[in-house]
């Protein structure tokens, strides 16, 4: 009969696990041993110590000293004595043939001789060190499934210092023979995809990482098939070392295919009902159980933001057939108060304020008090957001707000009413589709310049929107995309009171691409189009024009700064827009990288967007790779400024320009 192992715990200790099943060594000793003879005399007889007698071999050292006054790179008899410290270096010798950085990797982690790597140390520290390692090194063979490995231990002399070899003779590479999974057969026609999720097959090698590896898949497996009390037993293996092989059994007890019943929750939660944990989660009542769907609403209930922890589990479900999901939560505090301060060429200096509670109507209605103080804007506004509204990362959002604009091209004192529901994406749960209904109430009070004589004027426009929006993200990446492309429309019919009623409809067409050409560099594309189809651009509210220059715009130029301009050189916005960028995303060293980037843009008149008369901006950014995204900094300049265009523009920001 031949050992057996039972529980398969860590890594390391699987493979410790392992190789105590093999049987003893060849040479060990068995029985009782004579007493090791006593060591030669290594002192004088006056019994004073000599320190400069070579080092006495003591019994079980495992490492041969060996002498260094006859070694051929003999250091001076003042360092020569065994007892005294003196830096090393170490090797593996024997290893070859085996091709394993995990290995390699474990045993640097985990080498005493490598932690205490240029330290000085004396014949017993390297000599207890190289037993450590021996040992290690050998577990962690037997844990790639070289169970008759031995590694034998020796220290050379080169160029006068002292280098502690492990000679290492893996032996031959086990393979199993048979693997059974014990059950396996009771999931009926989903016992091949078990089996095969669980991997592990005859004439594999005996390797412990493989065996958590299929332990674990088959854990996610068996969860995912729609078996929520699964019971998988731990990894049985029998090695036989006459025939180089051993045997795997697995028990499995599957348990029967369930469906999801109802969701319940703590009562004194007070934060979320199940009907509202309900609208969160990605399944239904009635829908095959996985596992998987669990995960994804314990983090979606966390990154509500209203939820510190949050337990999920299947429970017995109160129907035959079903299985229900107990969610325990609790609660995270719900208020938050954010500032910012910041300074734009264009825009001035800004402060802003917020303050929001974000379930002061439950379930996640939040109230958000803003405020914003500036040299060019100020603004009041009350919001309502309701996050997961009858659906995840859906959207409704209701604002009141008033604001007094100061812009080169236009001042305006605005009142608006606004609503909108979308789809949103967002860094945990990027989207390919996402889309917004929206609609608006504006009473503007505006003041600008009649552009043929650049005397000013003051009218007041009231208007009515019903702004939309579709959006497809096929990139990989929402702040760092390096691959795919972006499509975006936004389509707003307006209608304006100003002396008389008329219409117009605004029209905006975005497309991104990003195309990697190497492991560092990414190119990147963009284009912009728009147009205002219905009115004249004199009838049309100065708020409510095209602008184009900035950071998100046309870089190397100032804000709104391109197009048309009033005999003041004030720009005046036009009814049709056309952009393009192109940028190369390098990385540089660390996390951080150099973008050099050209735009092109202008502004028109006519309803439709124009390639001639473009204005071109160009210049180097440098982008910090965060954990959280980048951080953009990028300085451009003009190279067809028009008049009083400033010869350098620094934006700064989070996320790609595009």
């Amino acid at each position: 009969m031949y050992p057996r192992v039972g529980r398969l715990g860590a890594v390391y200790g699987v493979a410790a696990g392992l190789a105590l099943i093999a049987a003893p060594a060849a040479g060990a000793q068995q029985g009782g041993s004579s007493p090791a003879p006593a060591p030669p005399q290594t002192t004088p007889p006056s019994g004073t110590p000599d320190p400069d007698a070579p080092m006495a071999d003591l019994p079980g050292l495992g490492v041969a000293w060996p002498d260094l006054a006859t070694a051929p790179d003999a250091p001076t008899a003042a360092t020569t004595n065994a007892a005294a410290e003196t830096r090393y270096s170490w090797r593996i010798d024997g290893l070859d043939g085996i091709d394993s950085a995990v290995l390699r990797k474990r045993f640097d982690d985990l080498s005493t001789l490598n932690q205490h790597d240029g330290d000085t140390s004396n014949a017993a520290q390297l000599d207890r060190r190289a037993r450590e390692d021996s040992d290690l090194l050998t577990t962690l063979l037997r844990g790639e499934g070289y169970y008759d490995a031995r590694v034998d231990t020796r220290v050379d002399i080169t160029a006068g210092k002292p280098v502690v070899v492990l000679e290492a003779a893996p032996g031959t590479l086990y393979r199993f023979k048979g693997v059974t999974i014990d059950g396996v057969a009771a999931a009926g026609a989903k016992a091949d995809t078990l089996t095969k999720a669980f991997g592990v097959k005859t004439d594999d090698p005996v390797n412990a990482d493989t065996i958590v590896a299929g332990q674990t898949a088959l854990t996610t497996a068996v969860g995912e098939e729609g078996f929520p009390f699964a019971k998988i037993g731990e990894p049985e293996i029998v090695v036989d070392h006459a025939t180089k092989t051993a045997t795997l059994a697995l028990d499995l007890a599957p348990g029967s295919v369930r469906r999801f019943g109802k969701i319940t929750t703590n009562s004194d939660n007070g934060v979320f009902g199940a009907g509202h944990v309900q609208e969160i989660a990605r399944f239904v009542p009635g829908q095959e159980y996985d596992a998987s769907a669990l995960d994804d609403l314990r983090r979606a209930l966390i990154q509500t933001g209203l939820v510190s922890t949050a337990d999920v589990k299947p429970v017995e479900g109160t129907d035959p057939g079903t299985v229900d999901v107990a969610v325990n939560l609790a609660p995270a505090p719900p208020r938050t108060i954010a500032g910012e301060l910041g300074y734009g060429t264009g825009e001035g200096a800004r402060a802003e304020v917020s303050w929001t509670h974000r379930n002061f109507f439950p379930p996640e209605g939040a109230v958000t008090l803003r405020g914003v103080a500036g040299t060019q804007e100020q603004l009041a506004s009350l919001i309502y957001r309701r996050n997961n509204f009858h659906g995840r990362d859906r959207v409704l959002t209701a604002q009141i707000s008033a604001a007094n604009l100061k812009r080169n091209a236009y001042e305006a004192k605005t009142f608006s009413l606004s609503g909108s529901l979308e789809r949103q994406t967002n860094i945990f749960f990027q989207k390919a589709w996402t889309w917004s209904l929206g609609a608006e109430l504006v009473t503007s009070d505006e003041r600008d310049v009649i552009v043929s004589t650049g005397a000013p004027r003051r009218r007041t426009y009231y208007i009515g929107a019903l702004p939309t929006s579709l959006n497809y993200d096929g990139s990989d990446d929402l702040l760092n995309p390096t691959r795919g492309f972006r499509l975006g429309g936004r389509f707003s019919p307006e209608v304006s009171l100003q002396g008389a009623t008329f219409g117009y409809a605004r029209v905006q067409l975005d497309a991104s691409a990003y195309q990697p050409v190497s492991d560092r560099v990414v190119l990147a594309g963009r284009v912009r189009l728009g147009t205002i189809a219905g009115a004249p651009r004199d009838q049309i509210a100065p708020s409510r024009r095209f602008y184009a220059g900035g950071g998100a715009s046309v870089r190397g130029y100032g804000y709104q700064s391109i197009g048309p301009r009033d005999p003041n050189n004030d720009p005046i916005g036009g009814r049709s827009l056309t952009e393009f960028s192109i940028e190369a995303r390098v990385k540089a060293f660390g996390p951080f990288g150099v973008v050099p980037f050209f735009d092109a843009g202008n502004i028109y008149t006519s309803p439709l967007p124009k390639l001639q008369d473009l204005r071109y901006g160009a210049g180097i950014g440098v982008r910090y790779y965060s954990n959280f995204g980048p951080i953009r900094i990028d300085v451009g300049t003009p190279l067809t400024p028009q008049p009083g265009d400033s010869r350098i523009a620094v934006y700064v920001s989070l996320g790609q320009a595009f």
